[in-house]
């Protein structure tokens, strides 16, 4: 149990900390600038992607589908609640300081770039032929065509 869980906490950690390096980078760096703050939330969501990618394309080798993607939805998840509730305090603000509308667009952002860096990791990972699936269908057959063939008698 230890093995699974221990992965996600370090992947949604992992999400988190690069969302607090974002909010740290607005705050200090550039104070009030909301041109500036947008395309580093950008680029935070982009760096989130990508870590999805990788690690959808490098779980997806070794593990079923429905073992990794519970684990990354967890992993997403638990990332989501802290970026939404506790993120906005490191900047010096609160999770409803902008409306519901910032909050909730912040809740759509973070779920479309999480599910298309995911899915875009696996398409990769799929197309290459390199998945979970097809490694095994390529053992089967392999498998297959390796028992010599029996001849029947009439």
């Amino acid at each position: 149990m230890k093995d699974r869980w221990v992965p996600i906490g370090l992947l949604a950690g992992a999400l988190f900390l690069v969302n607090v390096v974002a909010r740290l980078v607005t705050r200090f760096g550039f104070d009030a600038n909301p041109e500036v703050e947008d395309r580093v939330s950008l680029g935070m969501f982009a760096v989130i992607a990508v870590i999805l990618a990788v690690l959808a394309f490098v779980w997806g080798r070794q593990h079923p589908l429905s073992r990794w993607g519970a684990d990354l939805a967890g992993a997403v998840l638990i990332a989501l609640a802290l970026t939404v509730f506790v993120g906005p305090f490191v900047s010096g603000s609160y999770p409803f300081a902008n409306g519901a509308g910032s909050f909730f667009s912040q809740i759509w952002l973070y779920a479309a770039f999480t599910f298309g860096g995911t899915v875009v990791g696996y398409l990769v990972l799929i197309a290459l032929g390199r998945d979970h699936r097809s490694r095994s269908l390529q053992q089967y057959s392999e498998a297959k065509l390796a028992k010599p063939r029996r001849v029947v008698r009439r």
